[in-house]
């Protein structure tokens, strides 16, 4: 059983790509990249081992690397990290049913790339931002000084004051960010915060010959929030947040 090996699927796309020689799959070595084609579409594999345990951070880094670069130069269908089928016409069987609705989005998100926009309030202006406010301030100043013991109800609602003053600034500054970059993308999902500081998370679909205009908008946008909050720009990647093989296979 140790010997036996199966495929890892990485992505689909058109049947013209090739897998270049440096392309380096999962596991330890990384596995070797090929393709397997069926009518105008190819499947990105590379073997490994049955009984080989996948998830380690290399292995997903592995997966998103090849999908990533591969995004840069041909449309990309991500297939869910940890698919694994048992050769090669285990992976056919996968493509055959769907072939048309996988070409169709294929097509569709031809010359498109995704990038991920994270914004993350600076925690000293925040607050700061907040115990000025009514009744933030007011309830602040009940606990300032004061023991936990004597002060714990106060506490507990500034507690959920300042929670709540989060949640909406961080809607507003998700609004800000899609009105800024709407005429630049083709289309936006928000992702949910990852961090209690977290101020905006996007993922954006972009046309690659209005990758510079989107960058240039952002690095207005950050220097606008400047002081607020710090804004990292991720991309350009595959379209994880738009399509998926498995969702397109139902």
């Amino acid at each position: 059983m140790a010997d036996e090996t199966g495929l890892f699927i990485y992505g689909l796309v058109p049947a013209d790509v090739e897998a270049t020689p440096d392309a380096a799959g999962v596991g330890d070595p990384p596995g070797e990249v090929t393709v397997i084609r069926h009518g105008d579409l190819a499947a990105l594999v590379s073997e490994v081992p049955l009984d080989a345990p996948l998830g380690r951070a290399a292995d997903l880094r592995a997966y998103q690397e090849l999908l990533d670069g591969t995004a840069v130069v041909a449309p990309v269908l991500p297939v869910r990290f940890g698919t694994v089928v048992t050769g090669p016409d285990a992976a056919l069987d996968l493509i055959r049913p769907h072939h048309d609705r996988f070409a169709a989005a294929l097509a569709e998100f031809e010359g498109r790339v995704q990038y991920v926009v994270q914004g993350r309030f600076e925690e000293r202006a925040l607050l700061r931002a907040i115990l000025d406010e009514n009744p933030t301030a007011a309830l602040a100043d009940q606990v300032r000084g004061r023991a936990e013991a004597v002060s714990r109800e106060p506490r507990i609602r500034l507690g959920e004051l300042i929670s709540q003053a989060v949640e909406l600034r961080r809607e507003a500054e998700n609004r800000r960010l899609l009105d800024v970059t709407a005429e630049y993308v083709v289309s936006t999902q928000l992702r949910p915060p990852t961090h209690e500081m977290d101020a905006a998370h996007a993922a954006l679909l972009v046309d690659t010959d209005r990758e510079d205009a989107l960058i240039e908008v952002l690095q207005a946008y950050a220097q606008d929030r400047r002081g607020l909050l710090r804004l990292r720009l991720l991309g350009p990647l595959a379209p994880y947040d738009f399509v998926d093989a498995h969702q397109l296979a139902g």
